[in-house]
């Protein structure tokens, strides 16, 4: 693999991501390769976004809120996309809080049931 560039397919194989993902990622917006006739290539930017957008997936971030920070950078700055950045994780953190208090409260009326009806088995 090119250090300075990677084709399609080995953007894909580098991020475990297929193709259609990688297409797609393109279609919103999120990368934009070089193209030299039907080839994309992809540069250290492209990389370093792509990083950034698994990261952010990883994490439950939306795509398109992803897309917006991105832009952020190119438009105001580093400066502006941390102070970005804290704020969205801010939200984000208070939003898997929230799910995974749902998520508790299921499984303890799941156990609830369980248990109750694993004692009527025994009766």
């Amino acid at each position: 693999m090119s250090e300075t560039r990677l084709s399609f397919k080995e953007m894909c194989e580098r991020f475990a991501v297929t193709p259609r993902t990688l297409r797609y990622y393109e279609y919103i917006e999120l990368l934009s390769p070089e193209r030299e006739g039907r080839a994309r290539y992809y540069g250290p930017r492209e990389v370093a976004r792509m990083v950034l957008i698994l990261r952010g997936r990883k994490f439950g971030f939306q795509l398109e809120d992803i897309r917006q920070w991105l832009e952020i950078r190119d438009q105001e700055g580093n400066e502006a996309q941390m102070r970005a950045w804290v704020e969205i994780a801010d939200r984000q953190l208070a939003e898997l809080a929230e799910q995974h208090r749902q998520l508790e409260e299921a499984m303890a009326e799941l156990k609830a049931l369980r248990d109750d009806t694993a004692r009527a088995l025994g009766e």
